[in-house]
């Protein structure tokens, strides 16, 4: 491990061109028939003035501008295959074969000396941490309570993750624990964004299944299903799965009544760098918390606190837009998931609650030599770094002409009015292998109401508990491939991507009903075109 910290410096940066060098000026010409939810600059500056938020793009020039809007409107043309549309993650984009490794490879734009820093924090995220106190160097300090002991044990191969099926347990999928405010001072915390929501008194943010020598884990999820048949318009029965969740075997007691359970699948990995990049403006501008076109569709950003410097800022990853960087989000997961302390989160015991003294009295696995924390920045570095840089896999098929045809179907029933297909990243970006990038990433990352039938009663931040962020398409039609399973939406209830299509409800009702009532031969080719993504 000293060998490790020593050898961490600060990379070069990569020289990656961005695609739109050579965008045809006729793109600037194209109109769109689909209308993308929008409010002007104006609307939105007095909704997010005081989270400091740019809701115009200040990276750009006029001319740039142009370039910009002109390639990121959607397309009217179904004919063949759009411009730079086979490299979904922009120069980044990994051409490798397809395989069980498609989403663990490096950006393809980084440099030689990134590609060493990429394979350490893989090495990082791979590694298994042990209890302490340990004869290991700089490797203790799980839990004392932990959902699992590595980054990748939940992130399989860099994938989604599974509910439990049988007795093969719940290690890619855990509870997160919260309740609402209850007195005048916790709603003006969470008006204040000081919070996100409130832990159980006793068991925490999370559901905590395992546990070191000599302490006992929280307890067990447990999941009913309900089948259900929906028919479609053309007579095909579908069968969805309603789940139920509680917790079995509690080890400390019961959790506060007021405490709601939501079912979170560890979702891919691949572009996070991509997606940390992309200007705040542009996705403000897809936000209509009012419906003020009264298409039924209400985006809303979820502003939330950076962790480092406390400012207001807006979310972009998690289920519900809760984080708002990817290092936050490595460091909330060693926190929560594996009970290791970063200087972002310096929680020694992870989520033990202070109702947990036995936890409490643990040792921990800090090392004065190494730093105040169990994971000290360099080991945060070469992490974020990994994750930053996880390759978006190319397209396939993308010419077929069902995936085509399925291309127009996911347009013409309103897909992309949630599902935007294409942003510009920022120029300037710390990372220029980021910088300037045509990225497809099917997603507004705003929060929207997908209806009663998906909700969990959560609210984290501006969240409710009916909405979720829009989830990035990019990479879905490898699930199989990669992960082995189909198992779609934040609790993997749905086990096809028909199934999950047929659970959007609330704003994406009006969608999912055209689907539902679309030709046989339609509904085909859309999944086609899903599963080029």
């Amino acid at each position: 491990m000293r060998r490790l910290l020593e050898f961490v410096r600060r990379s070069r940066r990569a020289d990656g061109s961005p695609h739109l060098e050579k965008t045809p000026a006729r793109l600037a010409r194209r109109r769109c028939v689909i209308l993308v939810v929008a409010l002007t600059s104006s609307a939105m500056a007095g909704d997010l003035q005081p989270a400091g938020l740019a809701t115009t793009r200040t990276d750009l020039n006029p001319k740039d501008q142009a370039r910009v809007t002109a390639i990121t409107r959607p397309t009217t043309d179904f004919s063949k295959p759009e411009q730079f549309e086979l490299m979904q993650g922009g120069a980044g984009t990994s051409r490798k074969d397809v395989n069980r490794d498609s989403f663990s490879q490096p950006s393809a734009n980084i440099t030689f000396e990134e590609e060493g820093d990429f394979k350490l924090g893989n090495a990082l995220f791979r590694k298994n941490w042990v209890s302490s106190p340990s004869s290991t160097q700089a490797s203790d300090g799980l839990g004392p309570l932990f959902n699992e002991r590595a980054c990748q044990n939940c992130h399989l191969k860099d994938g989604r993750g599974r509910p439990p099926q049988g007795d093969t347990g719940t290690t890619s999928m855990f509870l997160r624990l919260a309740r609402e405010a209850s007195s005048e001072e916790e709603k003006a915390e969470l008006a204040d964004h000081k919070v996100l929501n409130f832990r159980d008194p006793v068991y925490g943010t999370q559901l905590q299944e395992l546990a070191v020598p000599g302490l006992r884990g929280e307890g067990r999820m447990h999941v009913d299903y309900q089948e259900r048949q929906v028919m479609l318009a053309d007579g095909t029965a579908i069968s969805l799965r309603k789940p139920s969740y509680s917790v079995v075997d509690p080890a400390y007691g019961p959790l506060d009544p007021r405490t709601t359970l939501s079912p979170r699948l560890t979702p891919p990995m691949v572009g996070l760098g991509l997606i940390e990049q992309i200007a705040p403006a542009d996705i403000l501008a897809r936000a209509d918390p009012d419906d003020r076109n009264s298409d039924g569709i209400s985006g809303r950003p979820n502003i939330v606190r950076d962790g480092p410097s406390g400012e207001l800022t807006l979310g972009r990853f998690g289920w519900k837009a809760q984080t708002a960087s990817t290092r936050q989000q490595a460091a909330d997961a060693f926190a929560g998931d594996i009970g290791i302390s970063t200087p972002e989160e310096p929680k020694h015991w992870g989520d033990c609650t202070a109702a947990q003294a036995k936890c409490l009295a643990m040792p921990n696995g800090v090392q004065l030599r190494l730093g105040p924390v169990e994971a000290p920045p360099p080991v945060m570095d070469l992490v974020t770094f990994y994750s930053q840089n996880l390759a978006v896999p190319a397209r396939r098929d993308l010419d077929a002409p069902p995936v085509l045809t399925g291309k127009k179907v996911f347009y013409e029933i309103g897909c992309i009015a949630c599902h935007t297909p294409k942003f510009v990243t920022r120029r300037g970006t710390p990372n220029k292998a980021q910088a300037f990038q045509l990225i497809w990433p099917y997603s507004d990352f705003l929060l929207h109401d997908m209806g009663p039938d998906l909700a969990d009663g959560q609210a984290v931040g501006d969240a409710t508990g009916n909405e979720w962020r829009t989830p990035p398409l990019w990479g879905i039609g490898l699930t199989e491939t990669v992960n082995g399973n189909s198992f779609f939406l934040h609790d993997g209830r749905a086990r096809s991507l028909t199934e999950a299509i047929l659970w959007h409800g609330g704003e994406a009702q009006k969608a999912r009903d055209r689907f539902a009532v679309a030709s046989a031969a339609d509904r085909y080719a859309l999944l086609k075109f899903l599963e080029s993504l």
